[in-house]
């Protein structure tokens, strides 16, 4: 046969955006560990779930712990953008901290971060690391950016606040991590049928009375 009567050969599909193909990589992976448990997760399944060779996930993580603090560091990222902006003047301080808790709860207190919540405090093989990964890229990533912002406003005279982390960590578990547990207890449904709304509004209240200056 000339190479006259041969098939022209199908064009590829255009490469897909990095940001996107690691998204989809990531979706992959989050829908496995809902569906079917931490140790069904592993790289080889997270590739074929998400159409991808298996080399392509190694390239956002090195294992199967790497890549579930991927998962959770993706939606930390979500706070990192409203955490940069400034505070105007002290009066905005409650209005300022409740667009950023209630940024903090739409993310964390939704059905799907419920479930994974729930699947971690189980009992499974690499619990430890996959705890570690939860805490590093979502707890202490929360805790430290909202510690991060108080401190900058503090710099700049606007709030009376001398120890920044721990003022993070307080108002974090006040409004996440205490409906986060009586989520994960099934006591309270997550977003959005429950609204965070009043517990933020009560919390900054109550941290306010501290940090605006007198």
């Amino acid at each position: 046969m000339s190479s006259q009567d041969q098939e022209p050969r199908a064009r590829g599909r255009p490469a897909m955006p990095e940001r996107e193909l690691r998204q989809q990589v990531l979706d992959a992976a989050t829908e496995l560990l809902l569906s079917q448990g931490y140790q069904a997760a592993t790289m080889a399944a997270v590739a074929q779930r998400a159409g991808v060779a298996k080399k392509t996930v190694y390239r956002f993580a090195d294992n199967s712990e790497q890549l579930l603090g991927a998962v959770i560091h993706g939606w930390t990222d979500a706070f990192v953008a409203p955490m940069q902006e400034p505070l105007t003047a002290s009066a905005h301080l409650p209005q300022a901290l409740e667009a950023l808790l209630n940024t903090v709860a739409a993310k964390v207190l939704t059905r799907e971060a419920i479930g994974l919540f729930r699947l971690l405090i189980g009992d499974f093989p690499g619990r430890e690391q996959a705890l570690a990964q939860y805490a590093e890229h979502g707890v202490q990533r929360c805790a430290a950016l909202l510690a991060g912002w108080l401190e900058r406003q503090a710099e700049q005279g606007l709030i009376h606040c001398p120890q920044p982390a721990q003022t993070a960590e307080l108002l974090l578990a006040m409004t996440i991590a205490e409906p986060l547990r009586q989520m994960a207890l099934g006591l309270t449904p997550p977003l959005p049928e429950h609204d965070p709304g009043e517990r933020i509004h009560a919390a900054v209240a109550l941290c306010c009375a501290g940090l605006l200056p007198r």
